[in-house]
């Protein structure tokens, strides 16, 4: 099991969602990719609860470490 960490407060919002979807695709069943965001991303979580199968919404995890600093992880089954 191993973590992929990707920092999207650069990439712009369009681009955003589209990115993260990749990156969590390329991830092996077991691995988990950490989000670093600029806010709570409630809506991602609701997005890839509903339209993605290895998504395990139970191990879901995100902790705020600043203003603009929101780490989320986001386990694959």
């Amino acid at each position: 099991m191993s973590e992929t960490t990707i920092d999207v407060r650069d990439v712009p919002p369009s681009d955003r969602h589209p990115k993260i979807h990749a990156e969590f695709e390329a991830l092996d069943s077991g691995d988990a990719l950490v989000l670093v965001n600029d806010h709570e991303p409630k809506p991602l979580f609701y997005e890839m609860q509903a339209e993605v199968d290895a998504f395990d919404a139970d191990g879901y995890e995100v902790e705020q470490r600043g203003p603009n600093e929101y780490r989320a992880r986001f386990p694959k089954q």
